[in-house]
């Protein structure tokens, strides 16, 4: 069973000291390797001696050999620094940190900065301290920013939670928390919203950092006006303009490729055809699915896509470590291959393919091959984690009718339009036929319903429109999976079906459902908060799969329909979202009736 050998730093000085000078001999020494030194973006052939899971040593390291000195051969292998991801959500992966740790560390990612802002939005504070304390004992190293936005836009949606800048101050003392997560709510940062610059003043008042979210393509006032708040980063730059921006205001520009997000052909080219530095600018991945880490990688496949654009090797290794480890204030202890860092280091064959053999952390290997070499103690999760669906009472098809002005005829309604692999909506309006004074779905215009249910206090509030871009035919799916707010997310063409879907999630305690003729299609059970699994993420991807199959049965073709689905309640994208409140207009920020009113009424 993996246990941490970690020491802090201020511990060992003196023993670090003697062990670099052969006085103490090393525990480990890895002989014959190459070792990026990211420092110097240059590659010299050194020894790494290794005392206390910390580095001693970079160099010839003969005199620190003792006899219980365990010798790693490295002939042959480069030595990179362990990746660290600056901006990740844990919960998108569907599975729980402990899962998590066990699919990305044998891909070479040994240390995150997680924003746990889902499972902040049903659980809180409670939710927060529960994911840092699972991160305590894993060999990855994990981070913690406090939630900024919950909920994210208030006043338009209802979440499980609420924090303030009490919360955000309380947080910034606890172990794990080292800055503020991701600022969404820019429009707040611009107008001097008291709440906003309340959170950012009790993180700077702590010294710690604030990171950003800045989603328009403004580039001028409105984004220095946001930097000069002390916001240190922003990873939804989405071209090359916007990477060169953010880099000139000396903030970091995290460069984002996700499971659903792919900004890294168009960021990059703020180095590879302006030339600029690369020094302040980051490799992250947002939000990744199951099936991706098994597939494609983790940030190791990020820093392939950087090589594969044209960015140098160690240029992008040093996107993935040092510039990570700076940005956050922990150069320190992570980020290099360098004395008094701990001993996280990969061993790689070839730098431009880059796929880490073996993985180092604190000095033991502990992954091979692409399997983790240590076993993960199973985290014991709380009763109350597993128990956040509540509904006011079961769904039944008349809860998913909209009335209509008339007993029948053409009734005009308003419509969120999706596209595909794009996060912005577009509101049209459509024509529906009333039948007995009730609206219902109508595939034949490729015309869902969307409703979403609030999901953590039982109010029976629900707010329900049209959709259209899915291309559902018949059946209906249904998540707990709705950002932010993550209230019961139900999507369908059949009202009876919705009702099904939706109540299927509040009896298995949350996830993602397709339901066709009352038949349950596909499931992926997901009952921490509503959003993560506690199996392996082989299992969950197998799921997800057969998800992605049910989708297909109704009539849905789309690339990420599930990423797609999920932004559907998010109310600060534009132009038109749907909450537990109802449509909001995120443009003039108002609430909107399904039915547009006649101009004859």
């Amino acid at each position: 069973m993996y246990v941490s050998n970690r020491r802090p730093l201020a511990n060992l000085t003196a023993e670090l000291a003697a062990a670099a000078q052969g006085k103490i001999k090393a525990d480990t020494v890895v002989r014959g390797g190459r070792v990026v030194n990211v420092f110097t973006a240059e590659i010299i052939a050194a020894d790494v001696s290794i005392y206390a899971g910390r580095i001693v040593l970079v160099g010839q390291a003969d005199h620190t050999i003792g006899p219980d000195t365990k010798i790693i051969e490295a002939d042959g292998y480069y030595l990179a620094p362990g990746l660290l991801d600056g901006h990740i959500h844990v919960e998108s992966s569907m599975v729980t940190v402990t899962q998590f740790a066990r699919a990305v560390v044998p891909s070479g990612t040994t240390a995150i900065f997680m924003d746990p802002h889902e499972i902040a939005n049903v659980f809180g504070l409670r939710g927060i301290k529960l994911m840092i304390e699972e991160g305590k004992n894993l060999p990855l190293k994990v981070f913690t920013t406090m939630p900024s936005c919950v909920p994210a836009a208030p006043g338009f949606e209802d979440a499980g939670a609420v924090i303030g800048p009490e919360e955000v101050a309380e947080a910034m003392a606890w172990e794990g928390i080292i800055g503020l997560g991701e600022m969404m709510n820019f429009p707040g940062v611009l107008n001097g919203d008291p709440r906003v610059h309340g959170e950012l003043r009790a993180t700077l008042a702590a010294d710690k950092i604030i990171t950003g979210h800045y989603s328009i393509p403004e580039t001028d006032i409105g984004l220095q006006a946001y930097a000069a708040t002390g916001i240190a980063s922003c990873h939804e730059g989405t071209r090359p303009e916007d990477a060169l921006a953010r880099l000139r205001l000396g903030l970091y520009a995290k460069m984002r490729e996700g499971s659903a997000w792919h900004d890294i052909k168009a960021n990059v080219k703020a180095l590879t055809e302006y030339g600029v530095s690369s020094r302040r600018a980051l490799l992250v991945t947002d939000d990744t699915h199951p099936d991706t880490l098994l597939t494609q990688g983790h940030l190791d496949h990020v820093v392939r896509r950087a090589i594969e654009e044209g960015v140098n090797p160690i240029r992008a290794l040093q996107m993935a470590t040092l510039n990570a480890a700076e940005c956050f204030g922990v150069s320190r202890d992570l980020g290099s291959i360098a004395p008094g860092r701990c001993a996280d280091i990969l061993f790689v064959r070839d730098l431009a393919a880059f796929k880490p053999e073996k993985v180092m952390v604190d000095g033991k290997i502990v992954a091979e091959e692409g399997r983790l070499t240590v076993n993960l103690a199973p985290y014991p999760y709380p009763d109350w984690v597993k128990d956040s669906v509540k509904i006011a009472s079961a769904l039944a098809e008349t809860d998913f009718l909209i009335p209509a002005p008339v007993q029948s005829g053409s009734v005009t309604v308003r419509v969120i339009e999706i596209a595909e692999a794009q996060v912005g909506t577009r509101q049209r309006l459509a024509e529906v036929q009333a039948r007995q004074g009730l609206l219902y779905a109508d595939p034949a215009q490729d015309l869902a319903k969307v409703a979403s249910v609030e999901r953590h206090k039982g109010t029976g509030s629900m707010g329900l429109g049209y959709v259209t871009g899915f291309g559902f035919t018949a059946g209906a799916v249904a998540s707990t999976v709705g950002h932010d707010s993550h209230n019961l997310l139900i999507v369908g063409t059949d009202e009876a079906d919705m009702a099904v879907a939706g109540n299927v999630l509040a009896e298995s305690g949350g996830g993602m459902v397709a339901v066709k003729d009352g038949v349950v299609l596909a499931l992926v059970p997901l009952p921490i908060a509503g959003l993560m699994s506690p199996e392996p993420v082989e299992k969950v991807a197998e799921q997800v799969r057969a998800l992605e199959a049910a989708f297909r049965e109704l009539g849905c073709n789309l690339i990420s329909p599930f990423m797609t689905m999920a932004l559907l309640p998010l109310p600060v994208l534009p132009d038109i979202r749907i909450t537990n409140r109802g449509l909001v207009d995120t443009v003039g920020f108002k609430l909107l009736d399904p039915v547009v009113p006649s101009t004859n009424s």
